[in-house]
């Protein structure tokens, strides 16, 4: 008993000794450890809150404003550059200056009334302008730097493109839905881009639906437009088109494809007007101001003054005049076929005269209501073979046919597109509208994949 009492003190006393040893040597390296003995020297750390944090500098267009006087307007009508710097004390000379060095990046002579300025004057000589930029849309700005170096600079804004869905069921028309829905209108003058080559958007129907894949630009998170629609189907009278963006490497055959793989595209548009309505057709009619039955051999699109009216097709300017009857008008040749020509004109566009070619789709002129004319519309004709025709009961043929060797990838293409589509459910409503991301599609497991 004794001998295992001696056994047990044994046992503790080096056991003692062992742990002395181990706290004896932590200390010494403590006490010899450069790091551990800085952060002893140290003073606390101090807590800061949001309130005690110095304040970033205030940006404006890049520049600090903290200093400065920030005036915002717009330009006036006939109010130019000169008139709004002599304002603030710019001389005359270096505004010239200015002028001449902006040319290659941007004309001062391009400034346009309505458009947004902000002025930055220092607040030690509020009088006289440091910087004018000229805000003019969302994309971009230009900086005019008026102290001695006289700098010009154009700020490109980064641009956030999502790709983005929409469905609706129209009610009474296709910009009415796009409005009551908060759809763009950007969005509806695409769609015609696409399907107006072979859907008459002047007479969709109630009950009517479409869906479209498309992408849609942000900036700051703002929406500020719409880009390119990569694929869609329209429902017309219960028959769906479908159209979707091809793009091989061939640039002839670069465009919107139906199912089939023919090209949307025809020689002639639809019609010569956007955001429009048909307010009287062809054939027979009661003249408003000559007060009797008579032959209406044109189509009338109903539109706002200054509306841009656009060339059907390819073509050369073969009349640019004014009449009592027609008011101011535009007549195209075409070929030796066919010729369209456009009445009523409130004025021609920049550089339109006869003998001018024009591209399919470009802006010729705007709606007004010259000569004999109750109200804003455009009176669009329409010769084939030297006769004037109801264009719209006309069907004509789709350009060159795609090649065999592009019809795998298109195909592809298709199959997916189609299958994303499918995906897309409609409203359950008419009158109504669903609009969310692509990837909302493919994650519920109704599409299976999108092409980039």
């Amino acid at each position: 008993m004794a001998l295992n009492k001696k056994r047990v003190a044994f046992a503790v006393a080096i056991l003692c000794t062992v742990v002395l040893s181990i706290a004896a040597t932590v200390y010494l390296y403590q006490q010899n450890d450069p790091k551990i003995a800085l952060t002893k020297a140290l003073p606390p750390v101090q807590k800061m809150s949001i309130e005690d944090m110095p304040d970033l500098p205030k940006l404006k267009y890049g520049i600090v404003v903290d200093s400065m006087n920030v005036v915002e307007d717009k330009i006036r009508k006939n109010e130019f550059l000169a008139n709004i710097l002599e304002k603030y004390n710019i001389p005359y000379q270096d505004i010239d200056k200015l002028s001449r060095k902006a040319r290659k990046t941007f004309d001062v002579r391009k400034l346009r009334s309505g458009k947004k300025y902000t002025i930055l004057t220092d607040k030690k000589t509020p009088a006289k302008a440091q910087f004018f930029i000229y805000d003019p849309d969302p994309y971009f700005y230009v900086i005019y730097d008026l102290r001695d170096t006289l700098g010009i600079k154009k700020v490109e804004r980064e641009v956030e493109v999502r790709e983005r869905i929409a469905s609706g069921v129209i009610e009474s028309s296709m910009w009415n839905t796009m409005m009551d829905n908060g759809l763009s209108m950007d969005l509806a003058a695409n769609m015609e881009d696409v399907f107006g080559w072979v859907i008459d958007f002047h007479h969709v129907q109630r009950g009517d639906r479409f869906k479209v894949i498309f992408d849609e630009k942000y900036i700051d998170n703002q929406r500020v437009g719409v880009g390119r629609i990569h694929g869609g189907v329209f429902r017309h009278y219960d028959d769906d088109t479908y159209a979707m963006y091809f793009e091989p490497n061939k640039e002839k055959f670069v465009g919107y494809y139906d199912g089939e793989g023919e090209s949307m595209k025809r020689t002639f548009l639809r019609a010569p007007l956007k955001y429009s309505r048909i307010s009287s057709g062809y054939g027979m009619r009661y003249h408003p101001i000559k007060r009797r039955r008579k032959a209406h051999l044109g189509t009338d699109y109903a539109a706002p003054i200054g509306t841009p009216i656009y060339s059907v097709g390819d073509g050369t300017i073969s009349k640019a005049s004014y009449t009592r009857g027609n008011g101011k008008y535009i007549k195209i040749r075409h070929n030796k076929k066919y010729s369209t020509q456009y009445l009523h004109m409130n004025g021609f566009a920049k550089g339109m005269r006869v003998g001018k070619k024009v591209k399919q789709g470009e802006v010729i002129g705007y709606v007004g209501k010259t000569g004999m004319a109750t109200g804003p519309h455009v009176c669009f004709r329409f010769w084939k073979d030297g006769r004037q025709v109801n264009h719209r009961r006309l069907k004509f043929p789709p350009p060159e046919p795609m090649p065999k060797s592009l019809k795998p990838n298109f195909q592809q293409l298709r199959d997916s597109m189609v299958n994303l589509i499918d995906g897309i459910a409609f409203p359950a409503t008419q009158a109504d509208s669903l609009s969310r991301d692509v990837s909302e599609v493919i994650s519920s497991g109704s599409g299976k994949q999108i092409l980039e």
